[in-house]
């Protein structure tokens, strides 16, 4: 039996097609208006290099589908209902597609991410957060 595999460029045009990715502004006032959640899926290295984001709650991607499924066990207490609007972040905008792309899989359909990235906050000149992060086990 022959695999075809798709790549992860496919891969990531298929978790991007018809959804609108955030810009940093637009993450900024759905967060700071309460519409939405950052969840921020980067390492602990890329955290204490680039700064935390305000108003993020940090989760490691491996968790990422059982923190934020309002039908998991293992739920966050923000993951109140499917229709929860969900704006992943990580250090360029790649993986957090993909992870959006999970999310919306698990049936969050208005799971999105930030186009960019941290970098992108960075260059757009946005706050990075003075205060501990929320990080979620």
């Amino acid at each position: 039996m022959t695999t075809v595999s798709v790549g992860v460029d496919e891969l990531l045009a298929r978790a991007r097609r018809g959804v609108r990715r955030l810009t940093p502004r637009e993450v900024r006032d759905a967060v700071s208006a309460g519409e939405a959640l950052l969840i921020d899926t980067r390492t602990d290295r890329q955290r204490a290099r680039q700064g935390d984001l305000p108003g993020a709650i940090v989760i490691d991607r491996t968790v990422l589908e059982w923190r934020l499924d309002p039908a998991s066990e293992n739920r966050i207490p923000e993951a109140t209902g499917y229709d929860v609007p969900v704006v992943v972040v990580c250090r360029q905008g790649y993986s957090s597609s993909l992870a959006a792309a999970s999310l919306r899989a698990v049936g969050l359909h208005r799971a999105t991410d930030l186009a960019g990235g941290v970098e992108a906050w960075i260059e757009a000149g946005l706050p990075i957060a003075t205060g501990p992060a929320d990080v979620r086990e």
